[in-house]
């Protein structure tokens, strides 16, 4: 839980949940899997399960104690849509965004499906983005999904990118983040995959991001495409 990320599109995090497992090839490298069983070994009492999906109620009523402005990204060392978390403890989430509404907050699952199913008894006001993760063509299916959520935002992040995505669905989507995998035996990024997203973007004029190229961090690649910082996101006026 911290009210400073060094992740380039939002501001901070925050884990009512922490832990998950793999449903996807992206899943293969996981940060936040590594970063919990290192966190584990340093004695975190939050993490004494390492990955195992662990509720955290404590932390819950984080998001009100901020009471200047942030983007908030839900949930960076889990998926509040994995099935191991329960819908009541979802809606909790949910309300406590509704209440904290000076802040913007970033939801991002692979769960898509039972984001759909959810979505109809979930609110969704203005500050709560929502968003899927897409690592190649295959999981390009996570859209539908998405596209049946009422959120202000629906947002895609594609990172890892893993292979060209060459009709990827936009229409509904209002931001696009692409970003190569970094970290022990990343999976390296072909850089006309990112620009054949770049162009998809441009042709729908929808707000293209590119976190990073990837490496054996997250900043051995750099952050530039064909020599330019991408930081397009969408309008928060």
């Amino acid at each position: 839980m911290a009210d400073h990320s060094g992740i380039e599109w939002t501001d901070a995090t925050w884990n009512p949940v922490t832990g998950c497992t793999k449903v996807s090839p992206g899943c293969k490298h996981c940060y936040a899997e590594r970063l919990a069983l290192r966190l584990r070994a340093m004695g975190n009492p939050r993490y004494r399960s390492g990955f195992a999906v662990t509720l955290q109620p404590d932390q819950l009523g984080l998001p009100l104690r901020w009471r200047q402005p942030r983007r908030i990204f839900v949930n960076s060392m889990s998926d509040l849509f994995h099935e191991a978390v329960p819908d009541d403890y979802i809606r909790q989430v949910f309300d406590v965004m509704v209440r904290a509404d000076w802040h913007v907050f970033q939801v991002l699952t692979k769960r898509s499906e039972r984001l759909a199913d959810l979505a109809p008894v979930l609110p969704w006001p203005a500050n709560v983005w929502q968003g899927v993760s897409v690592e190649n063509a295959r999981y390009a299916r996570r859209i539908a999904d998405l596209r049946q959520v009422p959120a202000a935002v629906r947002f895609l992040s594609i990172e890892p990118l893993l292979g060209s995505i060459p009709d990827l669905p936009l229409e509904g989507i209002h931001w696009v983040i692409v970003g190569g995998e970094s970290g022990p035996g990343y999976r390296k990024i072909a850089m006309e995959w990112a620009r054949l997203i770049r162009d998809q973007c441009f042709v729908r004029t929808v707000p293209f991001f590119f976190k990073q190229a990837g490496g054996r961090n997250s900043r051995s690649g750099g952050r530039l495409l064909d020599g330019v910082e991408w930081n397009q996101c969408p309008d928060m006026s």
